[in-house]
């Protein structure tokens, strides 16, 4: 396996996808802005959003593909029986779930977001929009269910290119909603579980060719099956840790006006990096790692893990640095029109900020939580993400009050390091990692490069200063510039230096 090859190609769709969706969120701030009829949406929106996070990026994978790739290295029929089993028990769960959560949905809008209760206009609108996005849920949970079978084989790029729908879907749904007069947040409502039905279709028909999944009351519940459910509410939790914090963080933010959207907007903005450098490198190495894992190829095992955690922070550690000097460019270049005013942008801004300097911590997680994963061991990542979570809502009650919504991203960046220390204690201690040769001689180079880069991007926002006011609208094209310059120089100075080299990057 070539990990850059495969990475590239899992980014490159998630890079299309979160790029529409820019452009989805761009719509939406011009429409609705961080008003009461956006907050309600998000909520609606965050709520089977999260859980698409947690099954297509990482927990899914994480319970399921150490199971299935290692019965596919023995026998195939024994693979498939296995996967048939878990497919039949997930449409009833999920069926079961989505028509309990629809009955109970004032009760669970309480739950991620009780600030409501003080509004009740805001939470009508957030019951009625959430009762009709919550089937997305069952959708795309059953779409993430074939992307692991597809992942298994090292086929990445229809999983990965699934979501791109999604955001087709809610931008066309916009334009559909302006050009008939149409309430937009219920046509977005609409569109969502809509997106979700078609991405399900598209990765069903991707599927066949490796797995022919058969409906089926008839289901056998034996030692395998019992042993991937008893994995998968652990890794539910401790893969899906940075989705909980913000879940949290929507929580708590909710008795604030307009915190939910800042929080939102600025979770787009931050997530496409941590879908490039850490959830497609974790993706791509988990099917390969776990059958290391299983023929115990120690040699082996250690050189994808150096070579996947390389990556990670090749690709996060400028991404944090960025956001963090142009949060402010970034967010008004984005966002900073119609009914997105400037209060929005510096308070959007400023939690971005934040959150960029979480970014390394989140993409490691993603590497570190593969190193259990891949040895079928989901325990130990849960009672360490138990931890990050218990102390990011200890640091947001505590001082929300004091500092408002900003307090949120710090604490969810602050619990997560924490995290990463936790995690590499308990797999030092384990001895399941050992640093090699090529990690110690490029990380200081890396470091090197980020810090040049960093001058250069500092001297070019300085350049162009004068050219992101408010009402500028040539602004995007100049932070394009600013990206595709700070972007190249980055590359061209990690090379000259040693830092990397796309061929280091090649597992047989």
């Amino acid at each position: 396996m070539n990990l850059i090859a495969s990475t590239s190609t899992f980014s490159f769709f998630t890079l299309i996808s979160r790029i529409l969706g820019y452009v989805r969120d761009i719509l939406i701030a011009i429409f609705l802005g961080t008003s009461l009829f956006a907050d309600a949406f998000f909520v609606a929106f965050r709520l089977p959003n999260t859980f698409r996070r947690l099954f297509a990026e990482g927990t899914f994978n994480a319970a399921f593909i150490p199971s299935y790739a290692g019965a596919l290295a023995n026998n195939k029929i024994e693979a498939d029986n296995f996967a048939k089993n878990v497919f039949n028990l997930l449409l009833v769960i999920l069926l079961f779930f989505v028509v309990v959560a629809e009955i109970f949905m004032p009760q669970l809008i309480f739950l991620i977001a009780p600030g409501f209760y003080k509004d009740p206009e805001k939470l009508n609108l957030a019951v009625y929009l959430s009762r009709i996005t919550f089937p997305f849920l069952f959708f795309i949970c059953i779409a993430s269910f074939f992307g692991a079978i597809l992942n298994s084989y090292n086929k990445f790029a229809a999983a990965a290119a699934a979501p791109i729908i999604l955001n087709i879907i809610l931008i066309g749904s916009l334009f559909f909603s302006q050009l008939f007069n149409l309430f937009d947040v219920l046509v977005l409502s609409y569109a969502v579980s809509l997106a979700g039905f078609l991405q399900l279709v598209l990765l069903l028909f991707f599927v066949r060719k490796n797995f022919k999944p058969i409906i089926s009351i008839k289901i056998k519940i034996d030692q395998k099956v019992k042993f991937f459910f008893k994995k998968l509410l652990p890794s539910i939790f401790s893969s899906g840790v940075t989705q909980i914090n913000i879940l949290v963080g929507t929580i708590i933010a909710s008795f604030q006006a307009g915190a939910v959207s800042y929080l939102y907007y600025a979770d787009r903005v931050y997530q496409i990096n941590l879908a490039v450098a850490g959830i497609a490198v974790g993706t791509v190495m988990l099917p390969e790692l776990s059958k290391h894992v299983k023929s115990d190829n120690f040699t082996e095992i250690n050189n994808l893990q150096n070579r996947a955690l390389e990556l990670c922070l090749f690709l996060a550690v400028p991404a944090a640095t960025a956001l963090v000097m142009a949060s402010e460019q970034i967010i008004t270049s984005l966002f900073g029109y119609g009914s997105f005013d400037n209060t929005s942008v510096t308070n959007t801004a400023l939690a971005l900020t934040f959150f960029a300097f979480g970014v390394p911590a989140f993409s490691i997680l993603k590497i570190f939580s593969n190193f259990f994963f891949a040895r079928d061991d989901t325990k130990t990542p849960f009672y360490l993400s138990v931890i990050s979570v218990i102390i990011n809502i200890v640091i947001s009650v505590s001082f929300f009050k004091k500092y408002g919504f900003v307090i949120i991203p710090i604490a969810t960046s602050i619990s997560s390091w924490i995290n990463v220390f936790i995690h590499f204690y308990f797999i030092k201690r384990r001895n399941l990692y050992n640093f090699d040769s090529k990690f110690v001689y490029k990380f200081p180079r890396m470091i090197l490069s980020v810090v040049v880069m960093g001058i250069i991007l500092y001297l070019l926002l300085g350049f162009f200063s004068d050219k992101f006011a408010y009402n500028e609208s040539w602004k995007f094209i100049y932070l394009f510039i600013i990206v595709i310059v700070s972007l190249i120089s980055y590359f061209l100075i990690s090379n000259f230096s040693g830092a990397f080299k796309f061929k280091d990057i090649k597992l047989k």
